[in-house]
């Protein structure tokens, strides 16, 4: 079955009722088995969800709205994907709930159960702030003219001296394998090994671009491909995706003992 065959990638009818079981997880193994990762895992990680658009009534039937940060262990057994959760999220619209608590410890039961391992679960988004660190590969003047499927073969060292350094881009973009929208990012590599020639780490970014694959396996193809073909001694890899349908998916990879990125949107998003 291919992922054009699953419910998900046809129309579904709004839900009328809260519903946990509107979640869609997906095994996370699947990606990464396409990735020659079947054994110990070569990053710590999460995948950290902004929610715009969350709503429930009170005891007394009057609408609550709220937004909410939801943070999903790399390490647990599935994703969630990301129609699922909306089709979910708009299950609440018309519930009554006591407190804004109950909701909030609903959602985290529910998104746990659905990944496999502890979802934590707050009310509100964090401030938006704007990366200016490192350098921008978008301003390098390259030729491009490959757009698909992700070719590794781009990323070159230049220099065997390591450097450490952070390299940013905001021309990301792959596409969902269920319905075929296109998804963009803004991405930030913190980098410690061997020079790369930079030209050829912007050719490979932008050879996402109609590539189909989910968010977080994304992140961890670029992982993965900059561990071992630039021989990466400490790497750091985060996409802030944009928002679609009042969702947008963060997702960080890191060599193990690196500290998350603090939790902040970009103007983007």
């Amino acid at each position: 079955m291919t992922h054009a065959d699953l419910p998900l990638g046809r129309a579904v009818a709004y839900p009328r009722h809260y519903d946990p079981g509107l979640l869609y997880p997906i095994a996370r193994s699947v990606g990464r088995s396409a990735l020659a990762l079947d054994g110990a895992l070569p990053f710590t990680g999460l995948d950290r969800w902004h929610a715009y658009e969350l709503s429930w009534l009170d005891a007394r039937g009057k609408p609550v709205t709220a937004t909410a940060t939801f943070t999903v262990p790399a390490d647990s057994p599935s994703l969630i994907e990301s129609k699922s959760l909306k089709l979910y999220l708009n299950s609440f619209n018309a519930e009554r709930f006591d407190t804004a608590d109950t909701v909030r410890a609903r959602i985290a039961a529910d998104l746990s159960a659905a990944a496999g391992a502890e979802v934590a679960v707050a009310f509100g988004l964090p401030p938006v702030v704007e990366h200016a660190d490192g350098m921008l590969l978008d301003a390098l003047e390259v030729a491009v003219d490959a757009y698909g499927p992700p070719d590794p073969s781009l990323l070159r060292i230049v220099d065997e001296t390591p450097v450490e350094e952070v390299l940013r881009s905001q021309l990301l973009k792959s596409n969902c394998p269920v319905t075929g929208q296109p998804d963009w990012a803004d991405l930030r590599i913190v980098w410690h090994g061997p020079r790369l020639d930079h030209a050829g780490v912007l050719r490979y970014l932008v050879s996402f671009r109609d590539h189909a694959e989910f968010h977080e396996q994304c992140v961890e193809r670029i992982f993965t491909d900059l561990l071992r073909h630039g021989r990466a001694r400490a790497l750091s890899v985060e996409a802030r995706y944009t928002r679609r349908g009042g969702l947008d998916i963060n997702p960080w990879r890191a060599t193990p003992g690196l500290p998350p990125p603090p939790p902040t949107r970009s103007p983007r998003q």
